[in-house]
């Protein structure tokens, strides 16, 4: 699970997310300790606690005294807002950019998507 390259804590929080956007851990409910992490992954519970502190900080998450952490209310729309927004600046914007060197205009880009995703389908 853990990938070179990329931070221990940042793909720590970056799993949370996902499983908060996939529906695996709901809104108010409990998620694993940082020690349950730390154990799971074979790395410092540090490490771990500073992926969870990311989400506590960004809204996503936050501490019941003596009982753990738990994902708030309007966690999971507020993660799909943020992913799209980085989807497109990540994705949609050098796409376009590419596709307007080449002279392919944003309607043949869509066309371009269309026939991609009618194929993804039909697999």
């Amino acid at each position: 699970m853990i990938e070179a390259g990329k931070p221990i804590f940042v793909q720590i929080a970056e799993q949370i997310e996902n499983d908060i956007i996939d529906g695996v851990i709901e809104e108010e409910t409990s998620v694993p300790s940082t020690n349950e992490f730390a154990a799971f992954h074979r790395i410092n519970p540090a490490t771990a606690g500073k992926g969870v502190n990311r989400l506590v900080e960004d809204g996503i998450l936050y501490k019941r005294r003596g009982i753990g952490m738990f994902v708030a209310t309007g966690a999971r729309q507020r993660l799909v807002v943020a992913r799209t927004e980085q989807f497109r600046a990540n994705f949609v914007g050098p796409l376009l950019s590419e596709a307007a060197k080449l002279g392919i205009t944003p309607k043949q880009v869509a066309g371009m998507i269309n026939i991609e995703s009618r194929k993804g389908s039909n697999s």
